[in-house]
Order: C-alpha cells, then sequence, then structure tokens
C-alpha cells in the first residue's frame, strides 16, 4: 500500500479547497468528491482534474462498487453529519468529521492526533478551535489555565452556508474543546462576523487565566512560541501579531490565520486551517495503516 484511498463528502468551499490540498499529500489518493448539487463549482473542478464527481450524495458514493475509500473527509453540516456518520461505520470507513457536530473525540491537529488514530470517526471541532487551542494547551502545559475565552473573527465573506448554519454548534463544542483539548478547567468561545471591505484576515483573541502562583512568563512565552512553529508545519500563515501580553494572572494572545490561496482568497484563513488539519490528521491515519500493511 503506498497511498491510502480517501473521498471528500460535501462539494462546496471547504471541500474544494480540500480536494486541491489532497492533490499534493504523498500518502493520501483522493479517488471521489461527493456533493447533491451536479452544476456545483466542486464537482466540476474534481471531474476536470479526473476524480469521480458523484452528485447523488452518500448513499450515491457507497453504492457505487468502483469507488473505495479508507477515509471521509465529511465537509457537509453538524445535522448532516450525524446520518453520514451512521451509515459510515456501517460500511466500515473512518471518518475526519470537518463539521461542529461532535460526534467523535474532539482532535486538535497540533496538539492530541496520536490518542485517537484507533477511531473511527474524529471530530476537527472548527476554524476557531483549531486556531485557538493549541495556545491554550502551550499555556497550560506551563501553568494551570482556570479559564480560557477565545474570540474567533473571520471575514463576513469567508462564511458559507454551512458556516453560518453551524454557529450555535461552534460556540457549543468550541467551549467544550477548550476544556477537554486544550486543559483549561472551563473555556467559552465568540464568533464574530467582520463585513469589513477589503475582507479581514482571520483574527482570534485567546485570554487565559492561570491559576494563583503558577504564572512563569518565560516559560510560558517559550512554550507559545514552540506552539506556533507547530502549527506552522502544516499552516504556514498562522502566526502572533504581537508579543503575549501579561497582566497578573492573565496572559492575552493575538493571533492571525492567513490562507494559503489555494482555492480560496488569503484572508480564508479559518477555511483553511481547517482543511490544512485535515489533511494533517489523514496522514497521520493513513501512515498508521501503511505500517499495519507492511508489517
Amino acid at each position: 500500500m503506498s497511498k491510502v484511498k480517501v473521498a471528500i463528502l460535501g462539494s462546496g468551499n471547504i471541500g474544494t479547497d480540500l480536494m486541491i490540498k489532497l492533490g499534493r499529500s504523498k500518502t493520501l489518493e483522493l479517488t471521489a468528491v461527493i456533493g447533491i448539487d451536479p452544476q456545483s463549482d466542486g464537482l466540476r473542478r474534481a471531474r476536470e482534474l479526473g476524480y469521480a464527481g458523484v452528485h447523488t450524495g452518500i448513499d450515491g458514493f457507497l453504492a457505487d462498487p468502483e469507488l473505495e475509500a479508507d477515509i471521509v473527509f465529511d465537509a457537509t453540516s453538524a445535522k448532516a453529519h450525524l446520518y453520514n456518520a451512521k451509515v459510515l461505520k456501517e460500511a466500515g470507513i473512518k471518518v475526519i468529521d470537518m463539521t461542529p457536530a461532535a460526534v467523535g473525540p474532539l482532535v486538535c491537529a497540533a496538539v492530541n492526533i496520536e490518542d485517537h488514530l484507533d477511531k473511527d470517526n474524529i471530530n476537527l471541532i472548527t476554524c476557531g478551535g483549531q486556531a485557538t487551542i493549541p495556545m491554550v494547551h502551550a499555556v497550560n502545559r506551563v501553568s494551570s489555565v482556570e479559564y480560557a475565552e477565545i474570540v474567533a473573527t473571520i471575514a463576513s465573506l469567508s462564511a458559507g452556508p454551512g458556516t453560518r448554519a453551524n454557529i450555535d454548534e461552534f460556540t457549543e463544542t468550541t467551549s467544550r474543546a477548550i476544556a477537554e483539548v486544550g486543559g483549561a478547567k472551563k473555556g467559552k468561545a465568540i464568533m464574530i462576523l467582520n463585513p469589513a471591505e477589503p475582507p479581514i484576515m482571520m483574527r482570534d483573541t485567546v485570554y487565559t487565566l492561570v491559576e494563583d502562583g503558577t504564572m512563569n512568563e518565560e516559560a510560558i512565552r517559550q512554550s507559545i512560541d514552540e506552539m506556533v512553529k507547530v502549527v506552522q508545519t502544516y499552516v504556514p500563515g498562522y502566526r502572533l501579531r504581537t508579543e503575549p501580553i501579561f497582566e497578573g494572572n492573565k496572559v492575552t494572545i493575538f493571533l492571525e490565520v492567513e490562507g494559503a490561496g489555494d482555492y480560496l482568497p488569503k484572508y480564508s484563513g479559518n477555511l483553511d486551517i481547517m482543511t490544512s488539519a485535515g489533511v494533517k490528521i489523514a496522514e497521520a491515519f493513513a501512515q498508521k495503516l501503511i505500517m499495519k500493511e507492511t508489517v
């Protein structure tokens, strides 16, 4: 086995950007893009690139004996994923859930990939979660975080129908993941859609309150810098906007995420960090599958 076969469920912005990134992967082989609109730009581009473009949804894909996938990326919606997760599990196909449905364990690409490579369904949390939870984790591994709050601000133009339909799930799932994955005792998430023209880059603010007596400014700075470099290995446009600010037991971190510009504008860092994280996690799955085949 030289490459692991994958398919994309959802032919919108995230699915299409993901398709372009998968074309560069050394361990993943894209076989199909699955949607429900035969005229969608994503399916058209998929067919032009030589992939199967399935317009009859997940049921149509599973009913076609010529189409194969070991892993499916679900880039639909939280509501749709509840059905998709069920039928894909029955088919024995691993799922990387890019919606906020949170059916499977919450995974942040920079923090806890290795803990969940044996699961059949893993959840990528949200774009805000992928951007900010590494910072919460970076602070918490040095000084115990009592409370963490994140504010994710994205350009209104980069929030498609799927993002807008999932805002409630975004808040709930990200807040939960700040604690479960980031390590904070309590977490809160806020999303802002900014209509400014020209559109702004994705910007995130992370506030953490550390336990009294545990603040270590130098160690926290170093931990944050190390984590930024980890995220930059798969999202080169991820960066600090300023040095962290220390006030009493509060640490404030300002982030910016610039997209790679594969399918979407560079200001759509919110979508780029999701697709990049999805590929990163799928490649970890693939490496494990390839190793099992070669043993």
